[in-house]
């Protein structure tokens, strides 16, 4: 289901199918009458995974409805203008905690995002654009799907428009003010969530931001907050008992999901910004038109991302964001990898440096490793024994971490170690037996005339040419602390040997200097598009 892309309405059945029988099979023991903000742990099957809930302030057992199934539920964007590097921070975070799931645990995770088409955002945008508000939407929805492409996100099982799920919205809202917990107001317009109607269940994330409450002069209390509100002249309107109007911001999401029917969520995810108040809202008016003490089981939010020197989190409101578009690239995915899901992120020169850094280790052992198996890299017999072993507790170290609330930066510490002690054994000799290469090389392509052998001797020609270039002079005095420098004659010759290891790079031929050798590799157009497939997968 998450990877295989049908058609909307397909997807909607299905998901809404394994909903219905994963609350039907798990009774709704949960979906009763009660009080409070406790927390109550899950009925159904312990994944053996740890996570931190946003509910309960702590890490908890992910204890899953279905056995191998966890339904997953985000809040997708508000689609008015370009995504930035904030959502690429939470989207990417919740996308690789989704991949740990179902790839090393073995869990399906069905997950819906709903996609907000029509808010007062879209309309002002439409009317400065002098286009409606569904050709708004429809070109930012198309451009944040091409940019979670870019990140290799994987796509939900299914997107939920709110103007797709009006009908529902408007049963949803007639439900609650029927089960006491919302009303109208006095010109019979606007429908309120009656937020004293719950008690001191109302609250669980409250501390997580600080409260704020909606206008308006017509509302019982003032943290009430609205479910239907009426269409302003020239604004989009849908037909409902109470007049010409549209949903209010939080009852889009919710309603989407699950509505008519007796659903329990397992996991909730989003922004830490939209704890309080949009996902408190969320889970009172869903608690509220189920009857039941705990619709989402767990609440994962990622936290802010920051630009260098500034307290505020990216946004486009607050006019300091950097869009995808320019910005994205592996280093990107690595940094957020880097800093796990719920810290936040100082995103500068410094911190992309160190996302590269990262990054290059890990490509310049792989690289060298396979140059090591072609027999081009010469240097003293790998350990094997050692490295097996080093890779036995690796792989049980990052097992470890991320079933530990996915603890990706522990994770990629292990890896980090792995590859340390594999490069130390990948260290370059001083002195290579160049005959013995050479004659071996020609020997396994049937003759001297391929392109392989061209291209060893090429490199082998421009390390001869950097060595005799990187050859340092003598200390001027004896016992000087100071480091020998460089011929500056030669310096010109050192700087034509990168410029010909980058001219041959977009030509296919990749060259890695390694100390006093060098090694190479060919990557034609089809192994570009596969290795780009691979990380992509």
């Amino acid at each position: 289901l998450v990877t295989t892309r049908r058609r909307c309405g397909v997807h909607v059945l299905v998901l809404r199918a394994a909903l219905w029988v994963t609350s039907r099979q798990h009774g709704s023991s949960s979906c009763v009458g009660g009080s409070g903000r406790k927390w109550i742990t899950p009925a159904g099957f312990d994944s053996g995974l740890k996570t931190y809930n946003s509910l309960t302030k702590q890490k908890e057992p992910l204890i899953l409805a279905r056995e191998g199934v966890a339904t997953w539920y985000s809040c997708g964007p508000t689609v008015y203008d370009h995504a930035h590097l904030g959502h690429a921070c939470s989207y990417v975070r919740f996308d690789v905690l989704q991949r740990i799931l179902s790839r090393l645990f073995g869990i399906t995770v069905l997950h819906a995002m709903v996609i907000t088409d029509i808010d007062d955002k879209i309309i002002k945008r439409s009317w400065e654009e002098n286009v409606s508000p569904a050709v708004i939407s429809s070109m930012f929805e198309e451009e944040f799907k091409k940019d979670m492409l870019s990140l290799k996100v994987i796509p939900p099982a299914v997107y939920l428009r709110v103007t797709e799920n009006v009908h529902h919205i408007v049963a949803f809202i007639q439900r609650i003010i029927q089960n006491g917990h919302a009303y109208t107001t006095k010109e019979g317009e606007d429908v309120f969530f009656d937020i004293r109607s719950i008690g001191d269940r109302y609250g669980k994330f409250v501390g997580a931001v600080e409260s704020q409450g909606e206008a308006g002069e017509c509302k019982v209390d003032k943290t009430d907050f609205a479910l239907w509100k009426p269409s302003k002249p020239q604004e989009p309107f849908w037909e409902s008992p109470w007049g010409r109007g549209r949903p209010g911001w939080h009852i889009e999401f919710c309603v989407s999901m699950d509505a008519g029917s007796s659903v329990q969520l397992d996991v909730h995810s989003g922004g830490i910004d939209l704890a309080f108040p949009h996902h408190e809202n969320e889970v009172a008016q869903s608690e509220a038109y189920h009857q039941c003490e705990q619709w989402a089981n767990y609440f994962l939010h990622s936290g802010h991302l920051h630009l260098k020197g500034s307290a505020e989190k990216m946004s486009k409101s607050l006019k300091n964001y950097v869009t995808i578009k320019v910005k994205t690239s592996s280093s990107t995915e690595v940094l957020l990898i880097l800093c796990g899901v719920s810290a936040a992120i100082d995103y500068s020169d410094s911190s992309m440096s160190e996302a590269r850094s990262s990054l290059e280790t890990i490509t310049t052992f792989i690289h060298g490793a396979q140059a090591y198996m072609k027999g081009q890299l010469q240097c003293s017999p790998v350990q094997e024994a050692s490295l097996w072993e080093r890779l036995a507790e690796t792989k049980s170290s990052v097992l470890k971490s991320l079933a530990d609330d996915f603890d990706t930066p522990r994770a990629v510490s292990a890896v980090m170690n792995l590859v340390y002690h594999g490069n130390r054994q990948l260290q370059p000799v001083s002195k290579v037996s160049h005959c013995v290469e050479l004659k071996t090389l020609e020997r396994e392509n049937g003759g001297g005339g391929s392109l392989e052998a061209v291209v060893e001797q090429l490199t082998r020609f421009r390390s001869e040419v950097r060595a005799f270039a990187l050859t340092r002079q003598d200390a001027p005095t004896v016992g000087s602390s100071k480091k020998p420098g460089l011929y500056p004659d030669r310096i010109p010759l050192l700087k034509s040997c990168d410029t010909l290891r980058n001219d041959l790079a977009p030509l296919g031929v990749l060259i890695k200097d390694r100390g006093a050798t060098s090694t190479w590799e060919i990557t034609t157009g089809k192994q570009r598009d596969d290795e780009e497939h691979d990380a992509s997968s």
